[in-house]
């Protein structure tokens, strides 16, 4: 059964908040300049600005989630891929950030 509403308030952890911020910079960065991107580089820019605000609760609008759901998922499944087919110290390196990627979306994002 489907759920009629959905909660977009989160209580990330101060980890949770620098990893988030980190990761909509490096969209930002990628996406910036690009007018398809239009929509993407405004949802991750406010995403940060709420990030930065301190509030112990972020509220975040469903189009947000939505997007920073679908990239780091991207980000995740692109990881693994790249684990499986690089040797040791490039492994070593993605799975850290992988961990805490997969950390975030079973923690607060599974549906």
């Amino acid at each position: 059964m489907k759920k009629l509403f959905t909660n977009y308030n989160f209580e990330f952890d101060k980890n949770e908040r620098k990893l988030i911020t980190n990761f909509s910079k490096q969209v930002i960065k990628q996406v910036s300049g690009d007018n398809k991107f239009f929509a993407e580089e405004k949802a991750f820019k406010s995403i940060i600005e709420k990030l930065n605000q301190n509030d112990d609760v972020i509220k975040l609008t469903k189009d947000e989630r939505t997007r920073l759901v679908h990239q780091l998922k991207q980000n995740s499944d692109f990881m693994k891929k790249e684990m499986k087919k690089s040797w040791f110290l490039k492994k070593w390196l993605y799975k850290s950030l992988f961990n805490q990627y997969d950390n975030l979306l079973e923690k607060y994002f599974k549906d």
